[in-house]
């Protein structure tokens, strides 16, 4: 478990430091899956149905705002649909046109629902929709699932009966009625919009209460509620829906709902604490639940010089030459009647002999000697003194 949450870690970490660049790929990876599925399906223009137009389209929807995939994606649908069929166009158009006054009255921000929910259904993973969107969205997000719902269905329809629009007689009145008929009385859309919508909401208001496992219990209670509509509207009204693939379908729904829990809402319910308190007007009683959480390792970088230190000997060198010089130099200087004088001279040559390797704090014993042979020299010239007086 810790191993999955270092790397949820560093997955919002990466996301975070790279969104800027991640945001343009994933609405472009979005947009070419949205209309290579929707050529695949219906194909009835060559002009559009192109890879080259859908990277095309992709390239230019990847810096747009997310909405306008919706709105490509719509002009797709309509051209295909009126190579088709010109009545075809306009029942999508004025269905579409319902679909986006809805959308922009109650969920604006969700264009994005509009396009996951049928390709769900091509996916085989529709009952997805109503959990993901009832654990982290709110009730009004029906709508969006409600109109991608219908999308789908009326485009299947049109895919079923392409046959029987073209040999249809050329009379709009007849062909309008057929269409209009076929989005109506699909029951099986009926029951599929009024099972997520019914699902959504179930599991909104289950994750919002204050029990323990809010969310897992949400998801299957959403699941069940789903099944057991989508169940009694085939009982109902002959809908055809296969009883194995709602089941195999509600248990795929419920582990990804567990995978978007992981990344949304990861909470340890075995530390949850219950406070109590008050002020001046209400008591509070609150329930925290603290969130699974791991601190990504950091990684220390040490870096290792390849040279090897060379240990560099250092050799005193005698300064025989030097001695000498100052020794000559000292004895030039020498007054030959003074004893005194040769001490002088004797100390300033040992002085200059060890100029080259004393370090500083040998001035004051330097001084020293100076001194003591100013001391010398004067006591040494009393003495030739007395002996010129005799």
């Amino acid at each position: 478990m810790t191993k999955l949450l270092v790397i949820r870690e560093y997955l919002k970490h990466f996301y975070g430091k790279y969104e800027i660049y991640i945001k343009p790929v994933w609405k472009l990876v979005l947009a070419f899956i949205t209309l290579a599925v929707i050529n695949s399906k219906l194909g009835y223009m060559n002009q559009i149905d192109n890879i080259a137009v859908i990277l095309i389209v992709s390239l230019m929807c990847s810096f747009l705002p997310t909405g306008c995939i919706a709105v490509f994606s719509s002009l797709f649908i309509i051209l295909h649909l009126y190579a088709l069929s010109m009545e075809c166009a306009l029942v999508a158009l004025l269905l579409l046109i319902v679909m986006f006054l809805l959308y922009f009255r109650f969920t604006p921000k969700e264009s994005v629902v509009l396009l996951l929910t049928p390709l769900s259904f091509v996916l085989k993973v529709p009952y997805i929709m109503p959990l993901a969107l009832g654990l982290v969205r709110t009730p009004a997000s029906a709508v969006s699932v409600g109109c991608g719902t219908i999308v789908y269905f009326f485009l299947s329809f049109i895919n079923e009966n392409e046959t029987a629009i073209n040999v249809m007689e050329d009379d709009i009145t007849t062909r309008f009625r057929y269409l209009i008929d076929g989005l109506i009385d699909n029951k099986a859309m009926i029951v599929t919009v009024v099972a997520f919508s019914i699902a959504l909401i179930v599991v909104y208001l289950i994750r919002r209460m204050s029990v323990d496992y809010s969310w897992t219990i949400a998801m299957i209670a959403g699941t069940l509620v789903n099944i057991v509509m989508l169940l009694v509207g085939d009982l109902m009204y002959d809908t055809n829906v296969s009883i194995a693939g709602v089941l195999i379908g509600g248990i795929i729904a419920i582990l990804l709902a567990k995978v978007l829990q992981f990344f949304v809402f990861s909470v340890d319910y075995s530390r949850t604490e219950r406070v109590q308190f008050e002020d001046d007007e209400y008591y509070y009683y609150v329930k925290a639940v603290p969130k699974l959480s791991v601190a990504t390792p950091t990684k220390t970088v040490k870096k290792i010089n390849t040279q090897t230190s060379q240990n560099v000997s250092t050799k005193t060198v005698p300064r025989t030459v030097g001695t000498m010089n100052s020794a000559a130099r000292s004895t030039t200087g020498t007054v030959r009647t003074s004893g005194a004088s040769r001490t002088v001279g004797a100390a300033r040559a040992t002085e200059n002999s060890t100029e080259g390797t004393r370090p500083v704090s040998t001035v004051r014993t330097v001084n020293t000697v100076n001194s003591v042979a100013n001391r010398t020299s004067s006591q040494g010239s009393g003495r030739n003194s007395s002996l010129n007086d005799k």
